[in-house]
């Protein structure tokens, strides 16, 4: 991909709506496949009264709008000014209870996992039925919508077009935790041909910064379970154990 086709890829306009300034992709096709829209807000003259705990609103009883949701609260029920970097806001912005409980959830994705998948890790690389292998880095992009493998020639997998995963484990941790992720087998489609093509990468086998770092990697693509329903919402994810 070309220098100037990749800056065009994660060009970003600042935008403000009514409920903040927003960091958003100049191009809407470029957009990440985790964003979510802004939701219509309830209209203030259908509600007359707070959404959650039925508090009537007058001059003294404000009423405010969860910034995810749309509803109506109170300010005691929509009081927490959280990030929602789904909708790719600047600042942290009001929401309702439970819509915070689930931006906080997602905060720790994007915080931890997904920072560790945009670094990229090394791999062994095999493509479909081949005997040889090749050392390539893979990456999440910058806008989350392709998996980049780049070492001796530039390979990107979008992520729509991926069809099935298996983070390939082997043994268990002491005391009974999780098995240690090894390497990880894909399917996936390629516009203009027909079936699928697939690709094994494989962790190096030397305890290493490297190893550990692909490790890491692995371990974003399959933890925490509920995170990653951000990424089954483009991924058809399952664990399958090596022998």
């Amino acid at each position: 991909m070309s220098s100037g086709v990749a800056a065009r890829r994660d060009a970003k306009k600042l935008v403000r709506s009514p409920s903040g300034l927003r960091m958003v992709p100049e191009h809407r096709a470029f957009g990440s496949p985790f964003g979510l829209e802004e939701p219509q807000w309830v209209p203030d003259k259908e509600c007359p009264r707070c959404m959650q705990c039925d508090a009537k609103f007058d001059f003294i009883t404000r009423k405010h709008h969860c910034r995810r949701c749309g509803k109506c609260f109170c300010d005691r029920c929509c009081g927490q000014k959280v990030p929602l970097r789904r909708m790719c806001f600047v600042d942290p912005v009001r929401q309702c209870a439970e819509c915070a409980l689930v931006s906080h959830r997602e905060a720790e994705f994007y915080d931890r996992q997904l920072k560790v998948l945009l670094s990229g890790a090394t791999f062994t690389v095999t493509f479909g039925n081949s005997e040889k292998s090749e050392t390539m880095v893979c990456r999440l992009s910058n806008n989350q919508r392709c998996l980049i493998l780049d070492g001796d020639h530039h390979c990107e997998i979008e992520i729509a077009h991926i069809s099935t995963v298996q983070v390939l484990t082997e043994g268990f941790a002491p005391g009974g935790g999780n098995a240690r992720a090894t390497g990880m087998f894909l399917q996936y489609t390629v516009p203009g041909t027909e079936g699928e093509a697939q690709l094994k990468l494989t962790a190096g086998e030397d305890a290493n910064a490297s190893r550990r770092q692909a490790t890491a990697w692995l371990a974003a693509m399959h933890k925490p379970r509920e995170s990653m329903k951000l990424l089954r919402s483009s991924l058809n994810l399952r664990q399958t154990r090596t022998t």
